[in-house]
């Protein structure tokens, strides 16, 4: 059987065993957005289309401020202040209609991928 497509995998930095970038509270509840959010839309079910959404609940992405912290690869867009609040329209709009919400990122990252065909 072969894996699914992937489509996008998005990185949350939210409940960091040393707590640097956000309150852990607000982590944990964006995280939690998050999970039902991906589910809500669809976005795990291995027939989409355009492939799967994987989710990471990370310790830490090494920005250690305006957290909790959201990687989106292979885009490279790293948004800041991810509440629970922003979590549906940065999948609705990013990951969904492929459109990131500029005033919400932080940094940009050019994410090189090698892809090896298998044999």
């Amino acid at each position: 059987m072969n894996a699914p497509r992937v489509s996008h995998h998005l990185l949350l930095c939210a409940t960091a065993t040393k707590a640097k970038c956000c309150d852990p509270e607000i982590g944990a509840a964006s995280w939690d957005a998050l999970k039902k959010g991906v589910k809500l839309l669809g976005l795990e079910a291995p027939e989409r289309q355009s492939g799967i959404v994987l989710r990471t609940k990370a310790d830490c992405l090494r920005i250690c401020e305006k957290g909790p912290i959201l990687l989106i690869w292979p885009d490279g867009c790293w948004y800041g202040g991810v509440t629970p609040e922003r979590i549906h329209r940065i999948l609705q709009d990013h990951v969904i209609e492929g459109s990131p919400i500029e005033e919400w990122l932080i940094q940009r990252s050019r994410m090189d991928c090698n892809h090896r065909n298998a044999s």
